[in-house]
């Protein structure tokens, strides 16, 4: 697995199906490394704490491997690297091959796999369609939050290295599974 893209986003204020939500889930490429923090990444604005940023859900990768699926459902979308929200596009995420604990090197960082991400309003406001929450549960493409062990900076083309292995726990994909049914 290797970091393809780097991406922030800042609070975006939206209405959608004649509510307004506060979000940060409009996350672009940027040029730079960005910092990995222990709760969050560093000038990446995280609205709802419940559900993303803190301990557990610090930074979160997804597969660019899983965006022509998504392509194929969502023609008309501009798919730009960070459309699921995600902190690091990542060249070859499988979520089966991923597990609970799993610890990965990755630039200066070091980082703890934790759960999947489970999609919530926001996805769907992003898509500009609520069908993509229900799609995305169908799937085991939901990405995978991590806990920030050793703070640092990433960049692109940084590899993830196997540091650790996690003994007896479930994949990212068995996880999300589970949830979602």
């Amino acid at each position: 697995m290797k970091v393809i893209s780097v991406n922030l986003g800042k609070r975006k204020t939206v209405t959608w199906k004649h509510k307004t939500y506060e979000t940060g889930i409009y996350k672009y490429p940027v040029n730079e490394p960005i910092f990995l923090g222990e709760t969050d990444v560093e000038r990446d604005d995280v609205i709802d704490r419940k559900y993303h940023g803190g301990i557990e859900q610090a930074v979160y990768a997804y597969g660019e491997n899983h965006y022509d699926f998504w392509k194929n459902l969502y023609p008309q979308l501009e798919f730009n690297f960070g459309i699921f929200g995600e902190n690091l596009t990542v060249k070859e995420l499988w979520e089966e091959n991923i597990f609970v604990g799993d610890v990965y090197k990755l630039g200066e960082t070091i980082l703890e796999v934790t759960k999947p991400r489970e999609p919530c309003v926001k996805l769907g406001i992003r898509f500009n369609d609520a069908n993509v929450i229900k799609q995305f549960w169908e799937t085991t493409k939901s990405g995978v939050y991590f806990k920030v062990l050793k703070t640092g900076h990433v960049k692109c083309d940084d590899e993830f290295i196997l540091h650790k292995i996690s003994k007896n726990t479930p994949s990212i994909a068995e996880v999300f599974q589970k949830k979602g049914s």
